[in-house]
């Protein structure tokens, strides 16, 4: 039988309480970690490549982009010369696409922030000049 179109199959959606397959597995799972760990440090030293990767995996884990700092020369001069240095960097492969992404939404955020105080001192220079103040090139 379909669905009725614009009606839910389950109306009255999951049940509070209602645990999800990885949940139930953990929950069986979990009063016997300390044997299965065991089991897979012992599979490993005895040389199961699987259990070694398991077991390597959980005791160095991957360096991930944020744990290792970003070295980049050219930083310097317009933002149009720091975005192209970005790009150059990527297409040396000085810098991986995420690292690269990830250096240009820092410079697209720091150009945001300089746009907002340039805004703020033109419109204090404006509102100056509307009160009869200082000519507001004189600050």
């Amino acid at each position: 039988m379909a669905f009725q179109k614009g009606q839910s199959g389950n109306p009255a959606g999951k049940p509070k309480g209602a645990k999800d397959k990885r949940t139930a597995l953990r929950e069986l799972l979990q009063p016997h970690a300390e044997q299965l760990v065991q089991k897979a440090v012992k599979l490993a030293l005895d040389g199961d490549t699987t259990a070694l990767r398991i077991c390597i995996d959980r005791i160095i884990p991957a360096a991930k982009a944020k744990d290792s700092p970003i070295s980049l020369e050219g930083l310097t001069g317009s933002p149009t010369e720091q975005a192209q240095a970005v790009v150059n960097a990527l297409t040396t492969g000085a810098l991986t696409p995420d690292e690269a992404n990830s250096v240009m939404t820092v410079l697209t955020a720091q150009m945001r922030v300089i746009e907002v105080d340039e805004l703020e001192k033109r419109i204090a220079a404006l509102e100056a000049m509307k009160d009869g103040n200082q000519h507001p090139i004189a600050n």
